[in-house]
Protein backbone atom coordinates (compact mmCIF):
# COMPACT_ATOMS: atom_id res chain seq x y z
CA UNK A 1 0.00 0.00 0.00
CA UNK A 2 1.54 3.22 -1.17
CA UNK A 3 0.11 6.11 -0.49
CA UNK A 4 -1.21 9.49 1.33
CA UNK A 5 -4.04 9.85 3.71
CA UNK A 6 -5.62 13.25 4.24
CA UNK A 7 -6.44 13.10 8.10
CA UNK A 8 -7.81 16.01 9.66
CA UNK A 9 -6.38 16.39 13.04
CA UNK A 10 -8.37 17.44 16.28
CA UNK A 11 -6.98 19.47 18.91
CA UNK A 12 -4.94 17.93 21.58
CA UNK A 13 -3.33 15.01 19.32
CA UNK A 14 -0.07 14.97 18.24
CA UNK A 15 1.20 14.91 14.28
CA UNK A 16 2.28 11.22 15.56
CA UNK A 17 -0.63 10.25 17.03
CA UNK A 18 -2.67 10.25 14.18
CA UNK A 19 0.31 8.65 12.12
CA UNK A 20 -0.04 5.96 14.70
CA UNK A 21 -3.84 6.04 14.61
CA UNK A 22 -3.83 5.70 10.51
CA UNK A 23 -0.93 2.20 11.05
CA UNK A 24 -3.77 0.80 13.18
CA UNK A 25 -6.81 1.95 11.07
CA UNK A 26 -5.31 0.43 7.45
CA UNK A 27 -3.50 -2.22 9.36
CA UNK A 28 0.04 -1.09 8.20
CA UNK A 29 3.50 -1.12 10.18
CA UNK A 30 5.41 2.43 8.52
CA UNK A 31 3.96 5.68 7.96
CA UNK A 32 5.20 8.89 8.15
CA UNK A 33 3.80 12.54 7.91
CA UNK A 34 4.48 15.73 6.11
CA UNK A 35 4.48 18.55 7.99
CA UNK A 36 4.36 18.75 11.94
CA UNK A 37 1.00 20.24 13.36
CA UNK A 38 1.55 21.79 17.21
CA UNK A 39 -1.13 19.63 19.70
CA UNK A 40 -3.30 23.05 20.12
CA UNK A 41 -3.78 22.96 16.60
CA UNK A 42 -6.22 21.48 14.18
CA UNK A 43 -6.22 20.58 10.31
CA UNK A 44 -4.67 18.55 7.34
CA UNK A 45 -2.27 16.63 8.41
CA UNK A 46 -0.51 14.34 5.33
CA UNK A 47 0.39 11.22 6.19
CA UNK A 48 2.41 8.80 3.77
CA UNK A 49 1.86 5.58 3.77
CA UNK A 50 4.38 3.18 2.24
CA UNK A 51 6.85 4.20 -0.86
CA UNK A 52 4.92 7.65 -0.64
CA UNK A 53 7.35 8.63 2.71
CA UNK A 54 10.50 8.78 -0.10
CA UNK A 55 8.98 11.97 -1.36
CA UNK A 56 8.65 13.10 2.06
CA UNK A 57 10.60 16.45 1.40
CA UNK A 58 8.88 17.28 -1.32
CA UNK A 59 5.27 17.36 0.33
CA UNK A 60 6.85 19.76 3.22
CA UNK A 61 7.80 21.88 0.75
CA UNK A 62 4.64 22.70 -0.24
CA UNK A 63 2.94 26.49 0.83
CA UNK A 64 0.24 26.22 3.43
CA UNK A 65 -3.11 27.98 4.17
CA UNK A 66 -4.26 28.54 7.61
CA UNK A 67 -7.06 29.94 9.25
CA UNK A 68 -6.51 31.56 12.99
CA UNK A 69 -7.72 33.30 15.88
CA UNK A 70 -5.84 35.61 17.57
CA UNK A 71 -6.29 36.76 20.98
CA UNK A 72 -5.64 40.67 20.82
CA UNK A 73 -4.28 42.71 24.41
CA UNK A 74 -2.33 39.41 25.90
CA UNK A 75 1.12 37.36 25.14
CA UNK A 76 1.72 33.70 25.57
CA UNK A 77 5.80 32.94 26.56
CA UNK A 78 5.44 30.14 23.90
CA UNK A 79 2.74 31.80 21.11
CA UNK A 80 -0.51 29.67 21.80
CA UNK A 81 -2.18 29.15 24.60
CA UNK A 82 -0.11 26.40 26.21
CA UNK A 83 2.18 29.01 27.47
CA UNK A 84 2.33 31.51 29.99
CA UNK A 85 -0.25 34.07 29.58
CA UNK A 86 0.30 37.82 30.42
CA UNK A 87 -2.90 40.05 30.28
CA UNK A 88 -1.53 43.64 29.28
CA UNK A 89 -4.55 45.04 27.71
CA UNK A 90 -2.91 46.73 24.96
CA UNK A 91 -4.21 45.60 21.72
CA UNK A 92 -2.67 45.80 18.72
CA UNK A 93 -3.17 48.51 15.35
CA UNK A 94 -5.27 45.94 13.05
CA UNK A 95 -5.65 48.74 10.72
CA UNK A 96 -1.69 48.83 9.44
CA UNK A 97 -0.59 47.01 6.92
CA UNK A 98 -0.12 43.27 7.39
CA UNK A 99 3.02 41.84 6.33
CA UNK A 100 3.36 39.85 3.05
CA UNK A 101 6.45 38.98 0.21
CA UNK A 102 9.40 38.21 1.31
CA UNK A 103 10.37 38.13 5.19
CA UNK A 104 13.16 37.32 7.79
CA UNK A 105 11.74 35.30 11.11
CA UNK A 106 12.88 33.61 13.96
CA UNK A 107 11.26 30.48 14.48
CA UNK A 108 10.04 30.68 18.56
CA UNK A 109 12.13 28.70 20.40
CA UNK A 110 9.43 26.25 21.27
CA UNK A 111 9.30 24.76 18.16
CA UNK A 112 10.27 21.32 16.41
CA UNK A 113 13.22 23.18 14.65
CA UNK A 114 16.62 21.38 15.76
CA UNK A 115 19.45 23.38 16.94
CA UNK A 116 22.75 21.41 17.30
CA UNK A 117 20.98 18.16 17.01
CA UNK A 118 18.06 18.56 19.06
CA UNK A 119 14.69 20.07 19.34
CA UNK A 120 14.23 23.42 20.08
CA UNK A 121 11.37 22.55 22.43
CA UNK A 122 13.40 20.01 24.57
CA UNK A 123 16.11 22.30 25.19
CA UNK A 124 13.59 24.61 26.24
CA UNK A 125 12.20 22.60 28.52
CA UNK A 126 15.86 21.80 29.95
CA UNK A 127 16.05 25.60 30.83
CA UNK A 128 18.58 25.87 28.02
CA UNK A 129 19.99 29.63 26.78
CA UNK A 130 19.93 29.21 23.33
CA UNK A 131 19.64 30.95 19.91
CA UNK A 132 17.72 29.96 16.27
CA UNK A 133 18.98 31.79 13.34
CA UNK A 134 16.56 33.64 11.15
CA UNK A 135 15.41 32.97 7.88
CA UNK A 136 13.55 33.59 5.13
CA UNK A 137 10.18 32.92 4.55
CA UNK A 138 7.18 34.18 1.96
CA UNK A 139 3.74 34.81 3.12
CA UNK A 140 1.59 35.15 -0.07
CA UNK A 141 -1.61 36.35 1.61
CA UNK A 142 -2.52 37.74 5.28
CA UNK A 143 -5.87 38.92 5.74
CA UNK A 144 -8.09 40.04 8.43
CA UNK A 145 -11.12 38.35 8.40
CA UNK A 146 -13.24 39.53 11.04
CA UNK A 147 -12.30 41.54 14.97
CA UNK A 148 -13.83 41.78 17.96
CA UNK A 149 -12.62 44.08 20.95
CA UNK A 150 -10.20 40.86 22.20
CA UNK A 151 -10.21 38.19 19.29
CA UNK A 152 -9.78 38.77 15.53
CA UNK A 153 -9.59 36.16 12.67
CA UNK A 154 -7.01 35.99 9.76
CA UNK A 155 -6.53 33.80 6.65
CA UNK A 156 -2.54 33.20 6.22
CA UNK A 157 -1.44 31.94 3.18
CA UNK A 158 2.77 31.03 3.38
CA UNK A 159 5.87 28.98 2.25
CA UNK A 160 6.89 26.24 4.11
CA UNK A 161 8.60 27.12 7.46
CA UNK A 162 6.37 30.23 7.97
CA UNK A 163 5.50 29.86 11.89
CA UNK A 164 2.14 31.58 12.13
CA UNK A 165 2.71 32.18 15.61
CA UNK A 166 5.47 34.21 15.03
CA UNK A 167 3.27 36.16 12.81
CA UNK A 168 0.48 36.85 15.24
CA UNK A 169 3.07 37.51 18.10
CA UNK A 170 4.75 39.91 15.54
CA UNK A 171 1.79 41.83 15.48
CA UNK A 172 2.17 43.02 18.94
CA UNK A 173 0.77 41.71 21.90
CA UNK A 174 -1.44 38.19 20.78
CA UNK A 175 -1.20 35.36 20.91
CA UNK A 176 -2.77 32.35 18.51
CA UNK A 177 -5.84 31.07 19.91
CA UNK A 178 -6.95 29.05 17.76
CA UNK A 179 -4.86 27.67 14.25
CA UNK A 180 -6.36 25.40 11.53
CA UNK A 181 -4.60 24.45 8.71
CA UNK A 182 -7.11 24.10 5.78
CA UNK A 183 -4.44 23.48 2.84
CA UNK A 184 -1.46 21.96 1.72
CA UNK A 185 -0.52 22.72 -1.85
CA UNK A 186 -3.36 21.09 -3.79
CA UNK A 187 -4.43 19.13 -0.94
CA UNK A 188 -7.54 20.41 1.12
CA UNK A 189 -8.77 19.13 4.30
CA UNK A 190 -12.48 19.19 3.21
CA UNK A 191 -11.26 15.66 1.86
CA UNK A 192 -9.91 14.43 4.63
CA UNK A 193 -10.73 10.99 5.14
CA UNK A 194 -8.63 8.86 7.55
CA UNK A 195 -9.59 5.62 5.55
CA UNK A 196 -8.82 6.70 2.49
CA UNK A 197 -5.25 6.31 0.62
CA UNK A 198 -4.50 8.76 -2.42
CA UNK A 199 -2.22 6.17 -4.80
CA UNK A 200 1.30 7.86 -5.50
CA UNK A 201 0.22 9.29 -8.25
CA UNK A 202 -2.72 10.77 -7.20
CA UNK A 203 -0.24 11.72 -4.15
CA UNK A 204 2.15 13.74 -6.58
CA UNK A 205 0.20 15.19 -8.98
CA UNK A 206 1.36 18.50 -7.85
CA UNK A 207 4.87 17.66 -10.01
CA UNK A 208 5.43 18.11 -13.42
CA UNK A 209 4.87 14.42 -15.36
CA UNK A 210 6.92 13.04 -17.87
CA UNK A 211 6.60 10.02 -19.78
CA UNK A 212 9.17 7.73 -20.22
CA UNK A 213 9.75 4.05 -22.50
CA UNK A 214 10.43 1.05 -20.89
CA UNK A 215 14.46 1.31 -21.38
CA UNK A 216 14.70 4.65 -19.54
CA UNK A 217 12.40 3.29 -17.02
CA UNK A 218 14.91 0.66 -16.24
CA UNK A 219 17.62 3.07 -16.17
CA UNK A 220 15.46 5.64 -13.68
CA UNK A 221 14.61 3.00 -11.61
CA UNK A 222 18.40 2.49 -11.26
CA UNK A 223 19.23 5.99 -10.27
CA UNK A 224 20.94 6.66 -13.37
CA UNK A 225 20.29 9.88 -15.68
CA UNK A 226 18.21 9.82 -18.94
CA UNK A 227 18.53 11.90 -21.44
CA UNK A 228 15.25 14.48 -21.54
CA UNK A 229 14.51 17.89 -21.13
CA UNK A 230 11.86 19.32 -18.31
CA UNK A 231 10.33 22.36 -16.87
CA UNK A 232 10.78 23.01 -13.35
CA UNK A 233 12.99 21.96 -10.57
CA UNK A 234 11.61 18.47 -10.31
CA UNK A 235 10.10 16.15 -12.48
CA UNK A 236 7.71 13.02 -11.84
CA UNK A 237 8.85 9.96 -14.23
CA UNK A 238 6.08 8.22 -15.26
CA UNK A 239 5.72 4.37 -17.20
CA UNK A 240 2.65 2.18 -18.13
CA UNK A 241 3.10 0.75 -14.46
CA UNK A 242 2.76 4.68 -12.57
CA UNK A 243 5.23 6.66 -10.87
CA UNK A 244 8.98 5.75 -11.66
CA UNK A 245 11.28 8.09 -9.92
CA UNK A 246 11.79 11.88 -9.07
CA UNK A 247 14.16 13.87 -11.11
CA UNK A 248 15.81 16.71 -11.12
CA UNK A 249 17.47 18.87 -14.14
CA UNK A 250 21.23 18.36 -14.38
CA UNK A 251 23.53 19.52 -17.17
CA UNK A 252 23.85 18.08 -20.63
CA UNK A 253 20.04 17.60 -21.04
CA UNK A 254 19.65 14.84 -18.36
CA UNK A 255 17.11 14.58 -15.65
CA UNK A 256 19.12 12.63 -12.33
CA UNK A 257 16.33 10.46 -10.56
CA UNK A 258 17.04 11.74 -6.58
CA UNK A 259 14.00 9.42 -5.54
CA UNK A 260 12.92 5.96 -6.81
CA UNK A 261 9.95 4.10 -6.41
CA UNK A 262 10.80 0.93 -7.56
CA UNK A 263 12.16 -1.42 -5.37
Amino acid sequence: MDGLVLVDKPAGKTSHDLTLATRRTLGIRKAGHAGTLDPFATGLLLVLVGRARRAQRFLMALPKQYVVVARLGATSTTGDPEGEIAQTGRIPDLDAPLPVGRLLQRPPIWSAVRVQGRRAYERARAGEEFEIAEREVTVHRFELLWRESERAGFLVECSAGTYVRTLIAELGDAYCEELRRTRIGPFSVEDADPQRVLALDQALAFLPRLEVDAQDARRAAHGQSIAADAEGDQVLLVDAEGPVAIAEPRPGGLLKPVVGFRG
